[in-house]
């Protein structure tokens, strides 16, 4: 997972998601065996309209989610200007409702928008 951390002006140890290119070009697609990953999208309605002590309060929030499960996150994107978070993990039945309950209890801003289901191979 590409997360960083930088101190900002008026934020200590402010979150910082890593961007660049369009993200249908940085989302892995599949595993070095080949193996497809899962995706899900969620919106974080109006989040880009807060306060930025508020905006990373919900980035340290999905952060420290996605960091419990590891090595089965291996990406995220969080883009606050339109309010999306993107993650990609590794496919095991039930990972994913794992992973979205547990932001969805920690962040209840966030909405289920779009996924992959979870693929049994």
């Amino acid at each position: 997972m590409k997360l960083a951390a930088r101190k900002a002006d008026d934020l200590v140890a402010s979150v910082v998601w890593e961007a660049g290119q369009p993200l249908w070009q940085r989302v892995p697609k599949r595993d070095a065996a080949g193996k497809p990953y899962a995706d899900f999208m969620m919106l974080a309605p109006g989040l880009n309209r807060r306060p930025a002590a508020e905006q990373h309060q919900v980035m340290v929030l999905v952060r420290g989610v996605l960091e419990r499960f590891g090595e089965d996150i291996v990406f995220a994107d969080f883009n606050i200007d339109i309010n999306v978070l993107w993650v990609s993990l590794r496919c095991q039945p039930g990972l994913m409702t794992q992973v979205v309950c547990l932001l969805r209890a920690k962040v209840p801003l966030l909405r289920l928008v779009s996924h992959s289901p979870d693929v049994m191979a």
